[in-house]
């Protein structure tokens, strides 16, 4: 068995061309969806990922803003920077760029987020309502995306047993919690560093789902014949064979695509999606300006 390709990319295009309609409606009404983005310090990673969701926009028609702070910046001026946008009232969506400086406290600065301008969905008022099995909410752009995809392959998910590879509240949790919702059906497992007997728990899985930040951890005896295999991972690692001496590797070894009946690459998997959701965010919030 070859893998088919679970791809990011096609499904992203896809997400766009529906957007464009909702932001032509929005625009009708006489309002453009407009995203703002907090950038602290020069994480090279991090300011390619924001070039990334900056042009997105620029695609969509989607206004966009971008805050620099150098990385000694305080606290303070953070949360200053995210009282002010949640006080504009043409500004629809908010996102603090991960990681921040370690002197910062990440998840304390994202809470103060405006609940409905939280298009990134960490915010606990979104997390709850995803709890209570409500997905009419800003939801986490990568666990949302992720989900998308298989509804975009055909792939079946009620029934089937999930195992989900790292317990994180941006992916794992949120993940675990739209797989096992209703009308997705799926029975699942949450592993991480303290689960025993991981691989024997992939092996018996329908769907995994790895987001760990380790190169290359699944490999294909981890996997049964036909599973379907989703990598959220992307890790830098050397490679001498390069010019640059480096490239990106995905939580899941390539050999697994001779197990698998799909797997999603990396990169041009999970990464576009993750930006298109985080597009259907913002279109949301814009939408949702002008009907409350």
């Amino acid at each position: 068995m070859v893998a088919q390709r679970l791809d990011g990319k096609a499904c992203a295009a896809e997400v766009e061309e529906e957007l464009l309609i909702r932001i032509t409606a929005c625009k009708e009404k006489g309002i453009k969806p407009h995203l703002a983005v907090i950038i602290v310090g020069d994480d090279p990673a991090s300011h390619v990922y924001v070039g990334s969701k900056v042009r997105a926009c620029e695609r969509l028609g989607i206004q966009s803003t971008h805050i620099e702070l150098s990385a000694d910046s305080t606290e303070e001026q953070v949360r200053d920077a995210i009282f002010s946008l949640n006080e504009q009232t043409g500004l629809h969506g908010i996102l603090v760029q991960s990681p921040l400086p370690n002197h910062m406290d990440e998840e304390a600065l994202t809470d103060l987020i405006d609940p409905v301008k939280d298009v990134d969905g960490f915010h606990p008022q979104n997390l709850g309502r995803l709890v209570q099995g409500r997905l009419d909410g800003m939801l986490p752009c990568t666990p949302s995306g992720v989900m998308r995809m298989l509804s975009w392959a055909g792939i079946e998910t009620e029934g089937k047993t999930a195992v989900i590879l790292g317990r994180s509240r941006i992916v794992g949790m949120p993940q675990s919690l739209l797989l096992g919702a209703k009308g997705i059906d799926s029975t699942v497992t949450v592993a991480h560093s303290r689960t025993k007997n991981t691989a024997d728990l992939c092996a018996n899985a329908d769907i995994v789902i790895a987001a760990v930040g380790r190169p290359e951890m699944v490999t294909a005896d981890w996997i049964k014949e036909g599973a379907v295999v989703v990598d959220v991972g992307i890790n830098r690692v050397d490679d001498s064979t390069r010019e640059r001496g480096w490239r990106l590797a995905g939580d899941v070894h390539p050999d697994v695509a001779s197990k698998a009946s799909w797997l999603s690459p990396v990169p041009g998997g999970v990464g576009p999606m993750t930006i298109a959701m985080l597009m259907e965010n913002t279109v949301r919030a814009a939408e949702q300006s002008y009907t409350v």
